[in-house]
């Protein structure tokens, strides 16, 4: 049998419980370290002893030779430590989603490519882009070119930050930096390329936006219709793909991970959940199913990382 792969653990926040749920399944893994300036690391793996804990990557490096290096930090610190990472190791970088906060940021991970192979060995955690029902949808479309391309996206993400706007102005950014990641991630699923923002509408002091974006599908070009949200009670998250030649279109409810596929009257495909998955780790298991095989998906390329973050740090602050 193969050696597990070594695991390093960067940053031990809300967001690193999900890795390590998921990674925890896997008897292919061993969590070889982790890393957070904090004192306290995770309690435990799979119940046994928390492995060593580090309060920096270079210290962390300079004793264990990790297989992957997973960097669940805030946004500001991916560009450093992603060169870190690159650099003083030779293992596959996954990094969580944005890849980095600015171009300028972005810009450097691009020269890194001279002295680390970014291209093979850096991966971004677009765990959107692998919920079950964006899974069951791309693999519908990829049954039925048929279909023709699709032509228009309409997606609508809304979180339920109304009663407490300002803790989620500092916790998130705006709705768009929150939510136009995972929008432009899911939608790379389905189309063959993004290609532009066409137009942004900020709102609502940044706590809505309305944005459009051009991508191109099967030879065709078509708009995508985001709207995010905090403006309300509950959470919802909704998107649509029409097919302008061939009228079908899919529906997807992302907060229920549930959809359907229907042409005029006559419903052609559905998909439902038994409610037994949490919906982060429904998310991240198919994620780490495709970047452990050595066969993941193109939206976990540096390419992909690169096209969305540049699409979705071409919006302006909110004003």
């Amino acid at each position: 049998m193969a050696d597990p792969v070594r695991v390093g653990l960067v940053g031990v926040g809300i967001i690193a419980e999900t890795h390590l749920t998921v990674l925890a399944e896997r008897d292919d893994v061993t969590l070889e370290f982790t890393v957070d300036p904090r004192p306290v690391g995770p309690s435990g793996f799979r119940g046994a002893a928390p492995p060593p804990h580090y309060d920096g990557l270079a210290r962390a490096l300079g004793a264990h030779e990790p297989d992957l290096i997973v960097l669940a930090t805030p946004t500001v610190t991916h560009a450093e430590l992603v060169t870190e990472a690159l650099l003083r190791s030779a293992a596959t970088v996954l990094v969580e989603k944005p890849i980095v906060h600015d171009p300028a940021a972005l810009a450097e991970l691009r020269e890194l490519d001279g002295r680390a192979d970014v291209w093979r060995r850096l991966f971004t955690a677009h765990h959107f882009a692998f919920s079950p029902e964006v899974e069951w949808a791309a693999e519908l479309l990829a049954a039925h070119p048929e279909w023709g391309p699709v032509t228009g996206i309409t997606s609508a993400f809304y979180d339920p930050y109304a009663q407490r706007l300002p803790a989620a102005f500092a916790s998130y950014g705006s709705s768009w930096t929150d939510s136009g990641v995972n929008q432009l991630s899911m939608i790379t699923r389905f189309v063959d390329d993004l290609t532009a923002l066409t137009s942004v509408r900020p709102a609502d002091g940044g706590a809505s936006a309305w944005c459009t974006v051009e991508f191109r599908s099967r030879g065709a070009v078509g708009t995508a219709r985001l709207r995010s949200s905090w403006l309300t009670g509950s959470s919802s998250k909704e998107s649509s793909l029409v097919f302008g030649r061939s009228g079908v279109e899919v529906w997807i409810d992302h907060t229920a991970m549930t959809g359907f596929a229907a042409r005029g009257g006559e419903l052609i495909a559905t998909f439902g959940n038994d409610g037994r998955t949490p919906r982060k780790v429904a998310h991240y298991r198919p994620l780490y199913a495709g970047l452990l095989s050595g066969r993941p998906d193109r939206v976990l390329g540096f390419d992909a990382a690169a096209t969305i973050a540049a699409i979705h740090q071409a919006v302006p602050a909110a004003g």
